[in-house]
């Protein structure tokens, strides 16, 4: 078989059907065109409606949901199974059966999308309903995607308002949901914003994205379900899942359609993830704190070769050798000394004295206080490192003045580091690197000139750049920057030429590097867990 004839992953989703073609199964198998996964429309119940009300609800017997199941799982196995409107307790506990059945066999991710009313106002659960997904599909979920409305009724709770939504999304996952998206796509706006809440083993916070006027969004909660579950079945986390399922439905609510006199069908196409203005932003904790809307602060041009360096001799040598745009990175030792802390203030003022000579942009990794007290240019930090400072942190760092450089190796990552409005924002590692050991994918080519389209901001490519190739290979994906470590080897005078050479000839390809339609997952996806 060749590659381009490669099976596609099996997404199984276990839903209603629709008569008016808007959500359900509908959505779903569109949905699932639009990533390019195969879908498996398993029939939980046949509803009759239409764009303005839903007038019957009939579930399928559960010999006849067995039966699909059945037929399905020796001949087209699922990665993932994607619930949505169930007719009964009994369907709810066929569902947890045959997941753990499946589990057996390889490991299967589980999306609850738990339908529990039309947006026609039509009840579609129980008391019974309920307790039937708290005890039997909460704790096998790997992602479940409620609704405001949806998150409470499954806690037994009144529905909460935006400081109560992360304790609720906690609750959820303490009951068993590996991953939670609490979607607010039908409640009031933050600034014009619509707010989804994320908790997730990757990250937590709220995903944010412009609302999208518009009167046809019947599926969009469909949509959003069945779009995490094929990105699921492509290999993402879930973190990076629901920032394409988000994009995903943004894309179907701009090509909503009327059909009917009511509410018209979302329509999720391919090519939505090459859609810049989709990109969400994802908060850096509990609270929705973005950075002010407008420009990043962009340095005055192009970052172009960009050192790194460990010493302040060594960063004068980069600087006699050309280099414009430099990392001072002095790693901190596990009990940094008073003889340390001296000899790093003495490293970063001779290193800042020496750019600013040379007219350089000199960016200290880390030590951002300082790096702020002693006049550098910049500051580049790790994610982990901003999620340390909390809000008030982050707040003093974005008045420092310093412009901003963050790492980011991550769908969810690129989607936090734009919150901060930063200088740049990193991709990495593009090529495998023995610089520091970490748990990410090489992002490649491919995942670089993805970042670079869809970032909003300068992109500097980072990891594993070993040549002057690799450096053109990166220029022609449209990083802004190319970050140099080992490449510079002992002589960077000599080197150094070479290197800004082969970075303007990426620059001037005549044909840039292709900009994929999907990322490919940068972190290995974790297995789901065996059936107690």
């Amino acid at each position: 078989m060749t590659a381009a004839h490669a099976a596609r992953p099996v997404v199984w989703s276990i839903a209603g059907t629709d008569s008016g073609g808007g959500a359900g199964l509908s959505a779903d198998q569109r949905a699932a065109d639009a990533f390019g996964v195969h879908l498996c429309p398993v029939v939980a119940a046949v509803t009759a409606q239409n764009s303005l009300a839903v007038t019957r609800i009939e579930p399928v017997s559960p010999l006849a949901l067995e039966a699909q199941l059945q037929a399905l799982a020796d001949d087209l196995p699922p990665q993932v199974v994607k619930t949505g409107l169930l007719g009964g307790v009994e369907h709810v506990r066929l569902v947890a059966h045959w997941i753990d059945r499946l589990r057996r066999r390889h490991p299967v991710a589980l999306v609850v999308d738990p339908v529990l009313a039309a947006s026609t106002g039509a009840a579609f659960a129980d008391a019974s309903m309920l307790a039937a997904y708290r005890e039997l599909l909460l704790p096998r979920a790997t992602l479940i995607t409620p609704n405001r409305r949806e998150a409470a009724a499954l806690l037994g709770q009144p529905e909460a308002g935006l400081a109560g939504l992360p304790t609720q999304a906690l609750e959820l996952r303490r009951r068993g949901a590996q991953a939670v998206c609490i979607t607010g796509g039908d409640a009031a706006d933050l600034d014009g914003r619509v707010l989804d809440l994320m908790a997730t083993e990757q990250a937590d916070g709220w995903l944010a994205a412009p609302r999208i006027a518009t009167e046809h969004h019947h599926g969009s909660g469909c949509t959003f379900a069945t779009s995490a579950a094929a990105a699921l079945a492509l290999g993402f986390v879930p973190a990076d899942a629901v920032v394409l399922a988000k994009m995903a439905t943004g894309h179907a609510l701009r090509h909503g359609h009327p059909a009917g006199a009511g509410r018209g069908p979302v329509r999720a196409t391919s090519g939505f993830a090459a859609d810049a203005s989709l990109l969400p932003w994802l908060s850096w904790g509990a609270s929705p704190t973005f950075a002010p809307p407008g420009e990043p602060d962009a340095p005055r041009a192009s970052l172009d070769l960009y050192a790194i360096v460990d010493s302040a001799a060594r960063a004068e040598q980069v600087l006699a050798a050309g280099a414009r745009t430099l990392q001072l990175r002095i790693k901190t030792p596990a009990a940094p000394d008073a003889a340390w802390q001296a000899a790093l203030r003495t490293a970063l003022q001779r290193s800042i004295a020496a750019a600013r000579e040379a007219g350089a942009r000199l960016f200290v990794n880390d030590h951002w206080q300082l790096a702020a007290e002693l006049g550098a240019f910049g500051v580049h930090l790790g994610q982990e490192d901003l999620l340390a400072l909390g809000d008030d942190g982050r707040a003093r760092l974005r008045a420092s003045g310093l412009a901003l450089g963050i790492s980011s190796h991550s769908l969810w990552e690129l989607a936090r580091a734009r919150s901060m409005a930063p200088c740049y924002v990193a991709c990495g590692p593009v090529w495998p690197t023995l610089t520091k050991a970490m748990p990410w994918r090489p992002q490649g080519l491919d995942n670089l000139a993805w970042w670079c389209a869809m970032a909003g901001l300068p992109v500097v490519a980072i990891g594993g750049i070993l040549t002057p190739e690799q450096v053109e290979a990166a220029a022609r994906c449209g990083a802004d920057g190319v970050c140099a470590v080992r490449v510079l080897g002992d002589d960077p005078a000599r080197v150094l030429p070479q290197l800004q050479r082969a970075l303007q000839a990426g620059r001037q390809a005549a044909t840039p590097s292709p900009v994929p339609a999907l990322p490919h997952p940068s972190l290995a996806a974790s297995v789901a867990p065996p059936p107690s």
